[in-house]
């Protein structure tokens, strides 16, 4: 009963808590803001991402599609949370040679962290990962962000499955990428 009128006042004064990612989900130094963009992770002086959670760095060797790589190593990953149209099929799915040319110019050849939620791997034996640039830069995220793929939640690996799905609900608001180009 106490609390109501602080509650009241800061509401009043605009002073809010700072949005967290998920509107309540774990916070692990992504921020959600209004639109469901995530915020770039704080850098240090040399432009790196300071990483306040668990990553492994490593060098993408080559992209399979717009959301499997190799890494160095020979380890191929799959990113969580997302789909994109597949090169595999005959005859390619729409979007498919978009997507994975997206991802090409985001990762290949550069150095990525590779960050878990709670599986390792999937029943294809590949790395399942969150996926940043050292820069800070989201890759799953921008990818969804961009419409060059889809949100696709697989539990348990759930993280940012509500900031995907905002952003693919924004994607396809504004008719950006598969969602101008292909009949869904």
């Amino acid at each position: 009963m106490f609390l109501l009128p602080i509650l009241l006042a800061l509401l009043l004064t605009g002073c809010t808590a700072p949005l967290r990612q998920d509107w309540g989900q774990a916070w692990d130094g992504v921020i959600t803001i209004l639109r469901g963009e995530p915020a770039p992770l704080p850098v240090d002086a040399d432009g790196r991402a300071i990483f306040d959670f668990p990553v492994e760095i490593v060098r993408v060797e080559r992209v399979i599609d717009g959301d499997t790589i190799v890494v160095a190593g020979g380890e191929r990953v799959r990113y969580i949370g997302m789909d994109t149209p597949e090169m595999g099929t005959h005859p390619r799915e729409c979007f498919a040679e978009q997507s994975t040319a997206k991802n090409a110019e985001l990762v290949e050849g550069q150095e990525v962290a590779l960050r878990m939620d709670v599986s390792e791997r999937d029943r294809y034996k590949r790395l399942l990962r969150y996926v940043y640039l050292l820069d800070g830069t989201f890759v799953n995220a921008a990818l969804v962000q961009q419409g060059y793929a889809t949100a696709a939640t697989f539990p348990p690996d759930v993280l940012f499955s509500t900031t995907f799905t905002t952003l693919e609900q924004e994607a396809r608001s504004a008719g950006v990428g598969l969602w101008g180009t292909c009949a869904r």
